[in-house]
């Protein structure tokens, strides 16, 4: 089963599909138990969400919007986990920046809304390290390093 659906609403030019074997991986370690939808976006778009519903006027990089509690009863019971925005421009600066590839960046973006759609969180610094500890064991064993 796929947990997941990738949807390019910025027309990313570059191959992503490196992204399925990455979600793969993700979804068998982070025992991911439900579907969720990844959306490229531009900045404005993503600004526009940031105000909107975080109250922070000006893009970001990566935006989840976690449906924790819903539930869609069809045959059968379906855990529809959230989706997760990524800003296409936010990612290829942020990796023109930290000096690795869109590659790594992207990725990186992909598991970090994935997990918040998890529920994890780094609001504190012991919060952080759980997250950040989880981001990097996904990312090593997908073998997605700088």
């Amino acid at each position: 089963m796929k947990y997941y659906s990738i949807i390019d609403e910025f027309s990313y030019e570059k191959d992503f599909s490196f992204l399925n074997d990455l979600l793969d991986i993700a979804v068998e370690k982070l025992k991911v138990d439900g579907i969720f939808s990844i959306i490229f976006i531009d900045n404005e778009k993503i600004h526009e969400l940031n105000l909107n519903y975080r109250n922070i006027d000006r893009p970001t990089d990566v935006i989840s919007f976690a449906l924790n509690d819903v539930k869609n009863s069809y045959e059968s019971e379906i855990n529809v986990l959230g989706d997760i925005y990524i800003s296409i421009p936010k990612m290829k600066e942020q990796a023109e920046c930290y000096e690795h590839s869109e590659k790594r960046e992207l990725s990186f973006l992909t598991i970090h809304g994935l997990l918040h759609l998890l529920g994890y969180d780094h609001q504190t610094p012991d919060e952080e390290k759980v997250m950040f500890d989880l981001q990097k064991e996904v990312l090593n064993y997908a073998n997605i390093t700088k």
